[in-house]
């Protein structure tokens, strides 16, 4: 696998981590006993540590990059163990 590929596979996990990393942690204004601003949602969270959340999603994209890059090394998990339509 050329480096070029690697890196585009690992932004697309990076970025499909954010989305499993996100819901995790959030407190509302109500949790943490602020004074919610007219207007704002309930759901809103309080406050949003970006750094924090891209380190936590940097983390979970290299793990799961790693056991993609290890498979396709390896082989553990190949196409054809996956084409349930084939016979035999």
């Amino acid at each position: 696998m050329r480096w070029t590929s690697a890196l585009a596979i690992y932004v697309l996990f990076w970025a499909f981590s954010v989305f499993l990393v996100l819901p995790f942690g959030v407190r509302t204004t109500d949790e943490a006993g602020g004074e919610r601003v007219p207007g704002q949602a309930e759901s809103a969270p309080h406050d949003f540590p970006a750094g924090r959340i891209a380190l936590r999603v940097t983390v979970v994209a290299t793990i799961l990059f790693g056991l993609y890059y290890l498979n396709y090394v390896y082989g553990w998990v190949t196409p054809e163990m996956l084409d349930w339509t084939r016979e035999g």
